[in-house]
């Protein structure tokens, strides 16, 4: 009888240490969750976050919230997620503008990309596309840099994020000319501008690109990585255009405040990782000519460790000041 009622108080024990983490996992969500975007209405982080949120609304039939706080090279919306409540109900749909190129952009952050979150997923991969206007002269990428060099400092190029912005500066370095860095809160606003002739040109993600490419009010002239977008078959690589070594990406993650717990972040990687495979998500890499990419929380924590050196080296050697 004693050894019974030992083994049933250890029984007991080992219930209710183990209850609180099987029960908050299997609460969640309990209650709208709110995705954070750093870019405006209509980027491609928007239109990701915007798919995932249907596909997590359809597993938990909870709603998701699209919360887009735009501007600041998206250290608006980073502090914003990196201030609240480590609940699990906010979450960061970013890239690697925040999490990887902002703390070589800038001297002062006002968020710290490691020590402020936890990581939750990858969630995607893509690249860029270099767009002018349709009645812009150059035809091609070469056409482009050619009237750059005869004319330095004449063309201007925008951007509205980091994956914007370094692919035109490492253009620069590449092709050794002289073009002004415009900066935009978001791609889509730089498009306007670019549609309204205040600029020249930029590198823009495919999602934002493509629907102006399509209705001939753009024209793509390369593809920012080593290979071609499906999106844009025809188009060259801007390496293949005669820019040798040009090979510039970006990706898309997720990440929760830090100090969430820890059943709470893996079902939120559960969730959105399932999410990724959804037929919503998966119309927005084949609109966007991006790849769906899922990693555990400990891979993300690793990569964006590794994407985080890289982007240093490429700003440093594309000559960018931090401001």
């Amino acid at each position: 009888m004693k050894f019974s009622t030992r083994r049933h108080l250890l029984a007991c024990a080992t219930a209710l240490a183990l209850s609180p983490l099987a029960f908050a996992q299997a609460s969640f969500p309990s209650k709208p969750i709110t995705f954070v975007v750093p870019f405006a209405a209509g980027s491609a982080t928007d239109q990701l976050a915007r798919a995932l949120g249907q596909a997590v609304t359809e597993q938990t039939h909870q709603p998701v919230i699209v919360e887009n706080k735009a501007g600041a090279s998206g250290m608006i919306a980073a502090q914003a997620v990196a201030k609240a409540p480590a609940d699990g109900y906010t979450v960061l749909i970013t890239t690697n503008t925040t999490h990887a190129a902002n703390i070589h952009l800038y001297r002062k952050l006002s968020y710290d990309p490691v020590k402020d979150f936890t990581p939750i997923t990858g969630l995607g991969k893509g690249g860029q596309v270099l767009v002018v206007p349709a009645n812009a002269p150059y035809q091609s990428v070469g056409e482009l840099l050619a009237y750059a060099k005869a004319n330095p400092g004449k063309l201007s190029f925008g951007s509205g994020s980091s994956s914007s912005r370094v692919a035109g500066e490492m253009l620069k370095q590449l092709a050794d000319v002289d073009i002004l860095h415009v900066p935009y809160k978001s791609n889509p606003l730089a498009i306007t501008d670019l549609l309204g002739g205040q600029i020249n040109l930029m590198i823009t993600d495919v999602s934002t690109g493509v629907p102006q490419i399509k209705a001939g009010k753009l024209r793509a002239l390369g593809y920012s990585t080593q290979k071609r977008s499906a999106q844009l078959p025809d188009v060259p690589t801007i390496a293949e255009a005669g820019v040798k070594g040009y090979d510039m990406g970006y990706w898309f993650a997720a990440y929760a405040p830090a100090n969430v717990p820890a059943a709470v972040s893996a079902r939120l990687n559960q969730l959105l990782g399932q999410a990724v495979g959804s037929a919503a998500a998966k119309s927005f890499f084949e609109m966007s000519g991006s790849d769906p990419w899922t990693t555990s929380q400990t891979e993300l924590a690793q990569f964006q460790a590794t994407e985080t050196t890289k982007w240093g080296q490429v700003i440093k050697a594309a000559g960018i000041t931090p401001e």
